[in-house]
């Protein structure tokens, strides 16, 4: 068993295979994690819930796991999310609420989530707007939500020298750089969204061509073929003791008995995510 950095060729792989299997834009994804997180699996945002590689905040990414983690082989993930009246997101047991929420750091999920939840939004918007959904488009509905976005941009189609800070105050207040130039004027929501097409397509350009792997924080356990993500402050020993220790369970136990230890607890949610990427779900 051998730890490796988790590298810009292998989260540049996990995007590639979340676009095949999705048919969403790779450029697209790759431009939107270089942009989120610098292509750093393991970023955490300082103001909010926001982490890993699309800086998925805790509701968002609970949401597009329900929907969507059973058919990437999360269904153990996403049968643990339930629902309020009100519509907020929990899972009962911290422990699995924990793990889950730890695949975000996992390039390989997080990607397939981000192509999910970026198809979910292309299918909203065109359906709204009667038109192909760009690049831009879907970073817009990451950015503001869809019904931000689609405001924005049925706005914009209507007046494009509107002014974005007028019409988005609140949005306006938290992201002052995105609304404001830096002579404090605001900006019109043509200048907006020609400012993020600007920044999507670059930092597409820019990842695509980056040679040298970069080591990030995040780290990944190679277990014959599996994958073990480390998860939040754990060192490179104990995720590799947490991993025999977990593997060690199976050893001589009866089926049922392994049926058991794969339930979703707080010792083997990462396992038994690891074990059905190993299988190919």
């Amino acid at each position: 068993m051998t730890v490796n950095p988790i590298t810009t060729g292998r989260i540049q792989s996990a995007i590639a295979l979340a676009s095949s299997k999705t048919g969403v834009d790779f450029d697209y994804l790759l431009g939107q994690a270089k942009l989120e997180s610098g292509l750093n699996a393991n970023a955490k945002a300082g103001t909010s819930s926001a982490s890993g590689l699309y800086q998925f905040i805790e509701q968002s990414w609970l949401s597009v796991v329900k929907k969507h983690g059973a058919e990437h082989g999360m269904a153990w993930a996403a049968n643990s999310i339930g629902q309020s009246s009100s519509g907020r997101l929990s899972v009962g047991d911290a422990g699995t609420k924990a793990a889950i929420l730890a695949l975000r750091n996992d390039p390989n999920a997080a990607s397939l989530m981000a192509a999910e939840y970026a198809s979910d939004n292309k299918a909203s918007l065109e359906g709204t707007l009667n038109r192909p959904a760009s690049g831009t488009d879907l970073y817009m509905a990451h950015f503001m939500g869809l019904g931000g976005a689609t405001k924005f941009l049925k706005t914009m189609q209507a007046n494009p020298q509107a002014s974005g800070a007028a019409l988005f105050p609140a949005a306006a207040r938290a992201n002052h750089n995105v609304f404001y130039d830096s002579n404090n004027q605001p900006r019109t929501l043509s200048a907006i969204y020609d400012r993020f097409a600007d920044k999507l397509g670059g930092a597409a350009a820019g990842a695509s061509t980056t040679a040298t792997p970069a080591n990030y924080a995040a780290q990944a356990l190679d277990m014959n073929g599996s994958t073990v993500i480390t998860g939040n402050n754990e060192s490179a020993d104990d995720a590799l003791a947490w991993a025999t220790t977990a593997m060690n369970k199976f050893t001589g136990k009866t089926a049922q008995t392994a049926v058991n230890v794969l339930r979703p607890t707080p010792d083997t949610a990462r396992l038994a995510y690891m074990m059905l990427a190993r299988l190919g779900g």
